[in-house]
């Protein structure tokens, strides 16, 4: 017997009180949280959490897209040193390694995940795994954007929600952008944030945005 999936359980926004419980265990396992209103506030947020002479790597991202953030960093000029304008003029033959290099250890790396559970674990997946060393601690900061939809009750939801929800739709990105299906070659789930001083922040929104 298949099991149907409610079409509103991963894209309808988590209540109030979902939310907050989510902020609560993300705060009691090491992380900083915000609770925003909408993209707008987190695009505000961000840029004031990004030194102006910080190194900043933005992942592949709908919510960083769509809200304007990765604009804001990559093409404004705001951001000297901003990893992306950087890399896509290196010689990928020649300067692998310091292509590499720059992804994995920037002072800053913005991104958002796939889901977030009510218990305070973040799931990332990613096909080529470029973006994972510098949110698993590479990364002097690491600043998530997480839309309200993202919410999840626990870790299995978390990731049926990545296969049935978001690949496919990362998959229909992915063949208009690269011409290739995307995959879940590599995942990562962070539970708790071991260091201390802000590294791990979280900017929790009562939106939905993004996949």
């Amino acid at each position: 017997m298949t099991v149907s999936t409610p079409a509103t359980l991963f894209t309808g926004p988590a209540s109030a009180d979902r939310l907050e419980r989510a902020a609560a265990a993300l705060a009691a396992h090491g992380f900083t949280v915000e609770i925003l209103d909408d993209a707008a506030a987190a695009r505000t947020r961000v840029l004031e959490l990004i030194p102006r002479d910080a190194s900043v790597f933005t992942t592949a991202s709908e919510t960083l897209r769509l809200s304007g953030i990765d604009d804001d960093i990559n093409t404004s000029g705001r951001y000297p040193a901003a990893v992306k304008p950087r890399a896509v003029t290196m010689d990928r033959a020649t300067e692998a390694d310091d292509i590499r290099r720059l992804i994995a250890v920037p002072d800053v790396v913005v991104g958002s995940v796939a889901a977030l559970t009510e218990t305070g674990s973040l799931v990332v997946a990613s096909a080529s795994g470029s973006q994972l060393p510098a949110y698993a601690g590479g990364a002097g900061r690491v600043i998530l954007v997480v839309g309200a939809q993202k919410v999840v009750p626990d870790l299995d939801t978390a990731l049926r929600r990545l296969e049935e929800h978001a690949l496919p739709l990362e998959t229909t990105r992915a063949l208009e952008v690269y011409g290739q299906p995307s995959a879940v070659n590599q995942l990562l789930v962070l539970n708790a944030q071991p260091l201390t001083g802000g590294q791990g922040i979280v900017l929790l929104l009562r939106e939905a945005i993004g996949f």
